[in-house]
C-alpha cells in the first residue's frame, strides 16, 4: 500500500510540473506575440522611461545607440527583438 501511494504521489508531482511548464510556455508565447506588434517607440517608452528620464534620440550617434542598446538590454531584460526595435527607433 505504501509503495502504491509513493508511485501515485510521484505521478501527481510529475503531472503538476508538466502542466506548469506547458502553461508557462504558452504565456511566454503570448507575451512574445504582444511584443512583436509593438513599435520601437512603444517599447522605448515602456522600458526606458520606467527607470529614468531618457535622452533625446539626437543626443547620441547611431553607433553610440547600438552600444547603449546592448548595455541596457541586459539591465532592462530586453529580448534581442526588443533591443533592435528600440535602437532602430532611436537611430531614425
Amino acid at each position: 500500500m505504501k509503495c502504491f501511494l509513493n508511485n501515485k504521489m510521484s505521478i501527481i508531482v510529475i503531472m503538476t510540473i508538466t502542466i506548469a511548464s506547458v502553461s508557462a510556455l504558452f504565456v511566454g508565447c503570448t507575451a512574445s506575440q504582444k511584443i512583436t506588434t509593438k513599435s520601437g517607440a512603444q517599447l522605448w517608452a515602456e522600458n526606458c522611461q520606467r527607470c529614468h528620464n531618457t535622452p533625446s534620440p539626437s543626443t547620441f550617434s547611431h553607433d553610440q545607440w547600438v552600444t547603449i542598446g546592448m548595455h541596457m538590454q541586459s539591465r532592462a531584460l530586453l529580448t534581442d527583438a526588443e533591443r533592435e526595435k528600440i535602437v532602430a527607433f532611436l537611430k531614425q
